[in-house]
């Protein structure tokens, strides 16, 4: 059986989860989130707790019955405390400015990039060379962030471009000189 299926899921105060055959809603203080599940997973209200069981154990369930549980808690976090991606912008004459809902990038390009406006996504500028992603869909966030750091990834040689907070970027030697 799924170890992280199994778990079951905290409803936290001033959350409210509705059940509507495999398509789930929850509202929460920072916002609402709905999903339709797989029809065969089955989520149950059990107090202030879900479960989430599956019909047997062939593959197919059992490969679902933990990534709907990861699925559904994501849910029930994100409109509570929400999510975020911090990206960190690396080299020379590379930043970032804010002017209203619009975001300018800098990126060594010979022309500026701006970012659109996503629904459900905000973006802080804190520093020119920072950038925070924040949002109540852990999806939607990191694939904002996917997509903002694919504009300019990290290289090997020198470390710039565009990398996650938290990422570690391997570095390559470069070439020797002759002797």
């Amino acid at each position: 059986m799924s170890r992280i299926g199994r778990k079951p899921i905290e409803i936290p105060a001033g959350v409210e989860v509705m059940l509507d055959n495999a398509h789930i809603t929850v509202k929460g203080p920072k916002g609402s989130l709905s999903r339709n599940l797989h029809p065969d997973m089955k989520v149950v209200v059990n107090g202030q707790e879900l479960l989430v069981e599956r019909p047997s154990d062939n593959k197919l369930h059992r490969s679902l019955h933990g990534t709907t549980r990861s699925v559904v808690a994501n849910m029930v976090q994100g409109v509570t405390q929400g999510f975020t991606k911090g990206l960190d912008l690396v080299g020379v004459g590379y930043r970032a400015a804010k002017a209203g809902d619009k975001i300018t990038l800098s990126l060594g390009y010979s022309h500026p990039v701006e970012l659109p406006k996503v629904a459900g996504i905000e973006v802080e500028v804190p520093a020119p060379t920072k950038l925070i992603v924040h949002g109540i869909d852990k999806e939607l966030v990191g694939e904002y962030a996917a997509n903002v750091r694919a504009l300019r990834e990290p290289e090997p040689y020198k470390g710039k471009g565009i990398k996650y907070e938290n990422e570690v970027v391997r570095r390559k030697v470069g070439k020797t000189g002759k002797k």
